[in-house]
């Protein structure tokens, strides 16, 4: 997800954009705890998409 598709986007939706990364992201750590995840280059990946959504909201703040 790039930060210019983010900014063409309101408030709402980068709040539920957020929620459902978040969600991804609990589920991702719990497949790592169970050693389900293969793929743990996915973590890193939502934690900066979850860091960009919350940069885009805190600028139109």
């Amino acid at each position: 997800m790039k930060a210019s598709e983010l900014k063409a986007k309101g408030p709402e939706e980068l709040r539920t954009e957020l929620e459902s990364l978040l969600k991804a992201q609990f589920s991702l750590r719990m497949q790592k705890a169970t050693q389900q995840l293969s793929n743990t280059s996915q973590l890193r990946k939502v934690r900066r998409d979850i860091a960009r959504v919350r940069t885009v909201l805190g600028t139109k703040a």
